[in-house]
């Protein structure tokens, strides 16, 4: 089978296309043929030996697909053919790929297999973010970074489905535009965006925050009292640090969200995740903006368009 390897960590630019065996399941496992991989910054600093896991090389990278079950087993729940997303962690980025069947999901009829790739890195995530870690309530103001991309665009989605109104801070016209095609409510620049939304909304309940750098501290700034600032990820670069008074002033709190160290002790909770999504899957309200595709042979420029920060929206794989 055809299949993405990362053979040395010199970054997007050296990731290669393959022929390799075909994984075997093991007993319990469902093998998936794949139809479409989403691509997700972890895979970048994959690329470059800078992520908290980081297989032996070489290996097969890709964190999240969607195509059709070829075998699994019984009890699963699942069918041969069935149409599904899945989240296999690695070896995504293959025609062929091996998943727990606590990783494998029921997607909607309607539902593209683009679409269904887009989701579970990015909406299972901002899920976690928003319900589990921030506790958004109906009605509360939401501020988020990095709102163009990936998680961005699936964390606006996501708090207008809860009931919150979004800010949304970008760099450019063409990534303002997509935060307002997820719905965004209003649309700030990132230089000065303190004010601007100060001016808006004289300061929000929660921040999402995949970005970090140099923008921190004016995030805290922009929170409300008791407002929580929800740290996702580095994409900026920088992590940034905070002098823990400025949480006592108006009791404001940063709140790690490591989504996958939270699932993996509890695989069962990814099932509960998508169920409560399911109405809003089914129904169309939490629907990736797919904003580039690239076939197989060129995933390395589908990893450089996020390593530049230039990816509109989700980036995805099409796999067949």
């Amino acid at each position: 089978m055809r299949a993405v390897h990362i053979e040395t960590l010199d970054g997007p630019a050296a990731v290669r296309v393959v022929d390799i065996d075909e994984p075997e399941p093991a007993e319990g496992q469902v093998l998936v043929d794949v139809h479409a991989a989403g691509v997700t910054f972890p895979e970048v600093l994959q690329s470059k030996g800078l992520y908290q896991i980081q297989p032996e090389l070489p290996f097969v990278p890709g964190s999240e697909v969607a195509g059709t079950v070829r075998s699994a087993p019984e009890g699963s729940g699942l069918s041969v053919g069935q149409r599904v997303a899945a989240f296999p962690g690695i070896g995504g980025f293959a025609e062929t790929v091996v998943v727990d069947p606590r990783q494998v999901f029921r997607i909607p009829d309607e539902m593209s297999f683009e679409t269904a790739a887009a989701i579970p890195m990015n909406v299972l995530t901002s899920h976690f973010a928003l319900v589990q870690r921030g506790r958004l309530q109906a009605g509360e103001i939401v501020l988020v970074h990095g709102a163009a991309g990936g998680i961005g665009t699936a964390s606006i989605q996501l708090a207008k489905v809860l009931g919150a109104r979004v800010v949304a801070v970008v760099s450019s016209d063409a990534k303002a535009q997509i935060a307002r095609d997820a719905g965004a409510d209003d649309v700030v620049r990132v230089d000065g965006f303190k004010d601007a939304v100060k001016e808006l909304t004289g300061g929000v309940d929660v921040v999402v925050d995949p970005v970090g750098g140099d923008r921190f501290i004016d995030s805290l700034r922009c929170l409300r009292p008791e407002g929580r600032l929800l740290v996702i990820g580095f994409t900026g670069g920088e992590i940034p640090t905070v002098k823990v008074n400025r949480l006592l002033l108006n009791n404001t709190a940063v709140i790690g969200v490591g989504w996958g160290h939270y699932w993996m002790p509890h695989p069962e909770y990814l099932q509960r995740q998508w169920d409560e999504l399911w109405p809003h899957l089914s129904a169309g309200a939490l629907d990736p903006l797919i904003g580039s595709r690239f076939p197989l042979s060129e995933a390395g420029k589908a990893l450089q368009t996020l390593d530049e920060r230039a990816a509109l929206g989700k980036v995805v794989l099409d796999v067949r």
